[in-house]
């Protein structure tokens, strides 16, 4: 099979976050175990949902992890001119749900995996599949305990995210947090006499668009990426029920996407601290107000060295001369920091068509990704 015939495959399962990936996830199995691979299936409690960890060679020694997601984001709502859970391959593009982000690098990983079962390698191929990355890399938190109890890791580890095959060697870590705020009602004609829920929020903010605009004027920009400093943003807000109600109570979720150097823990006390002198002069009103701070989902970013051996291995394959970094996360991070596998992020495509109705990858690209893979695979034979 081509790399075009496992896409096919691959964009048929609807595999959108809500739903489950097992289907696909046995699909692959089969696949691989046909080539000779050994295959290890970690699934969720109920079983609708798995990661996969397949090798190809010897097992005694590191070899090169090829890392992706099975998950895709939903296509509710979007105009697709296209069938979105089919491939349509149109004036050299490849349509469908996920073929950018990211089934057609899973696609070319089973390809690899094909041309590396024929061969005698000396150095082992690694495949991870993973889910839920989608919503914040959660599933493959349990292929990486499984990984971190094993005998032989990888050498080294490539995620295949759309970079166009640019060697991206760092993106920022994430941190989701929400935070509830407990006023105190009254009618709204009496309003000076109740807390208001919302104008806590409403403090609260503040505190964070001034955090955010102390990193923006700050020393210490990175500037490989767009963004090239620390942000923090607010996509939810909950709160109130009726004009005449002073709200009593009021939910907002934000996240902290921070640079390497700029810890989270501490933007997260100093924001704690911050809500507790909001809260003081509330509580003069009304002894219960409060404000209460939880992170609901947490992963590192990923900040691998340019004179790292990983680098300059994935450029050889490449060609490429530079680097990058990108704006949105990866597993890689978790591979990196918990498992200290030197990572980089390699992948076919671009993510400006990823999340959007027709969504394609271009037939270049995958042949380009081909090729890399190809390159691989044949120093996998020689040994690296």
């Amino acid at each position: 099979m081509t790399t075009l015939d496992y896409l096919e495959k691959l964009l048929a399962f609807d595999t959108t976050s809500a739903h489950p990936n097992i289907e696909l996830i046995a699909w692959v199995q089969a696949q691989l175990e046909a080539m000779g691979a050994v295959v290890q299936v970690i699934a969720n409690a109920d079983g609708s949902k798995a990661n996969l960890f397949a090798t190809i060679g010897p097992a005694d020694r590191g070899g090169v992890m090829l890392s992706g997601h099975t998950d895709v984001v939903p296509v509710a709502g979007q105009d697709w001119t296209f069938p979105p859970f089919a491939m349509t391959c149109r004036d050299g593009n490849v349509y469908g749900r996920g073929s950018a982000d990211m089934k057609g690098f899973v696609a070319a990983m089973l390809s690899a995996a094909q041309q590396a079962s024929s061969q005698v390698l000396r150095t082992p191929l690694h495949l991870a599949l993973s889910y839920d990355e989608e919503i914040g890399c959660l599933g493959v938190r349990s292929l990486v305990d499984m990984l971190n109890v094993s005998l032989h890791r990888p050498q080294m580890c490539i995620v295949g995210e759309p970079t166009g095959l640019a060697v991206a060697i760092g993106h920022k870590g994430k941190t989701a947090v929400r935070v509830s705020f407990t006023g105190c009602a009254g009618h709204s004609a009496l309003a000076p006499f109740a807390v208001n829920a919302l104008y806590l929020a409403n403090d609260f903010i503040t505190v964070l668009r001034q955090v955010q605009a102390d990193f923006q004027a700050g020393t210490g920009l990175d500037l490989d990426y767009d963004v090239p400093y620390t942000t923090l943003h607010v996509g939810r807000i909950v709160g109130g029920g009726a004009l005449n109600i002073v709200p009593h109570h009021c939910e907002l979720d934000f996240e902290i996407r921070n640079l390497a150097k700029d810890d989270p823990d501490k933007i997260l006390k100093f924001l704690r601290q911050s809500a507790e002198d909001i809260v003081e002069a509330a509580r003069h009103i009304a002894p219960e107000a409060n404000i209460e701070i939880e992170v609901f989902n947490t992963y590192p970013g990923l900040d691998t060295t340019r004179t790292a051996a990983v680098v300059g291995f994935v450029k050889s394959l490449t060609g490429a001369n530079g680097t990058c970094k990108v704006a949105y996360g990866t597993e890689g991070g978790l591979f990196d920091q918990r498992l200290g596998v030197p990572t980089v992020v390699c992948g076919p495509g671009d993510m400006a068509q990823g999340h959007k109705p027709d969504e394609f990858v271009t037939e270049a690209q995958l042949n380009a990704c081909d090729a890399m893979l190809a390159n691989l695979v044949t120093r996998l034979v020689a040994g690296l």
